[in-house]
């Protein structure tokens, strides 16, 4: 006779349901990869009430399952053991995208009894369900050892719920990982590079400081052929020296370790100084250097080591991409809005409209490098965006084509009445 009372099993039903939902929502708020695994198999095991819960995973390249975690057993042990898809229960399962309940395992020619060999570990039922992601088989999740008989329909039920979440979770976990590993690799990269950068630039100073010494020495003291052959060395010696403290300022920019000692100073005095370290490079070409510079002072507050650097690396950018015999202008002004704009123009080969901000890019350029007719590491302009931007100003660039020139604008900020009276003094 049935048992006209059913509330035992509706309770049981409510407690499960229960259950799977609080594993749902476990499964959705996890995403480290060894704690997801370990929720699964522990959390199954309780809810099917048998032994042990395993969960084997697809290992696309060497086509076959591998245990990811399993209760009860050594999973250095397990991860060493895979299971072959074609002679094995879980292969089966997976192949054919279906459960399998088995309740006595041992004489079912299927069993793999290497991995209970290696363990230790003797199965006598068994309940595997596939793991799946839209119907693609990712694994399998089984069930050992039921304490109470046989594993039954509602086992099955709930032991694929918990396996549909799951897959979803791992593979879920699995991206994020890829995805951390793969910054990791960038972090360590950019480390790598900051060294490098930091090393080489120590490094060239001493050697750089002889030659141009040296090289300057012989300028002034010889004449003729001679001294042309040392004002080339010094040239050189110049321009290696620009790349040296453009490969210092961008690893100080990248290490977030710039300071700034800032005063209020005329914006005039700050672009003369980065004239003085590029005249002898424009000289070399024959380049035209006008200083478009308006009489009354234009104070700006800024480190004025670091804002001149900013301006030497936008004047050496000109002098590089401008002819031999080519103008360049360095001017300033007052804006009416408040704010000072300066500017470096040149007569140069311009830029495309396309490429006005990848141009502020570390290590852009716009030639391709295996027709590159310019020198430089196409990152002194990046440097001078971020000295800018240290300073609270912007910078841009406009140009009205390939072939025409361009300008580069910096706004720096508003000085206070205050302040323009203190440089009026």
């Amino acid at each position: 006779m049935p048992n006209p009372n059913p509330k035992p099993d509706l309770r049981y039903m409510a407690e499960q349901l229960a259950r799977l939902i609080e594993v749902s929502v476990t499964l959705n708020s996890t995403l480290n990869l060894d704690e997801l695994l370990r929720f699964i198999i522990l959390t199954a095991t309780e809810i099917i009430d048998c032994e042990s819960v395993s969960i084997l995973l697809y290992d696309e390249k060497r086509k076959r399952l591998v245990f990811a975690a399993a209760t009860g057993s050594d999973p250095k042990r397990l991860a060493e053991t895979p299971v072959p898809l074609d002679s094995s229960l879980a292969g089966t399962i997976f192949r054919e995208n279906k459960i399998i309940s088995l309740s006595d395992v041992q004489n079912d020619p299927r069993h793999y009894a290497v991995v209970s060999r290696n363990v230790g570990f003797e199965v006598h039922n068994i309940l595997g369900v596939p793991m799946r992601i839209q119907d693609k088989p990712t694994g399998v999740l089984e069930a050992l050892n039921k304490r109470d008989g046989n594993f039954d329909e509602s086992d099955a039920d709930i032991l694929s719920v918990i396996a549909s979440q799951a897959a979803v979770a791992i593979n879920n976990a699995r991206l994020v990982k890829a995805l951390q590993d793969a910054y990791d690799e960038l972090r360590i990269a950019d480390q790598l590079k900051a060294n490098f950068l930091a090393l080489a630039s120590h490094e060239l100073r001493t050697p750089l400081g002889v030659i141009i010494g040296y090289a300057t020495f012989l300028q002034e003291e010889s004449h003729g052929e001679l001294s042309d052959h040392a004002k080339q060395v010094l040239n050189a010696a110049m321009q290696m020296r620009v790349l040296v403290d453009a490969m210092t300022n961008l690893n100080m920019l990248r290490s977030k370790e710039i300071v700034m000692h800032r005063l209020v100073i005329p914006v005039q005095q700050v672009l003369r100084g980065a004239y003085g370290e590029v005249k002898r490079l424009a000289d070399a070409k024959g380049q035209k250097v006008i200083l478009a510079l308006p009489d009354n002072p234009i104070p700006v507050k800024c480190d004025p080591d670091k804002l001149t650097s900013a301006f030497v690396n936008l004047l050496d950018n000109a002098v590089r991409f401008t002819p031999d015999g080519g103008k360049i202008t360095i001017g300033a002004k007052a804006e009416p809005g408040g704010g000072v704009l300066a500017w470096v123009q040149d007569t140069g080969k311009g830029i495309p409209e396309g490429e006005l901000k990848k141009i502020f890019q570390e290590f852009y350029q716009v030639e391709p490098h295996t027709t590159r007719k310019h020198g430089g590491l196409g990152i002194g302009l990046s440097i001078a965006k971020g000295l800018v931007e240290a300073h609270g100003g912007t910078i841009w660039a406009e140009s009205p084509g390939p072939g025409k020139g361009s300008t580069f604008k910096v706004l720096l900020p508003f000085l206070s009445t205050t302040a323009l009276q203190m440089i009026e003094r």
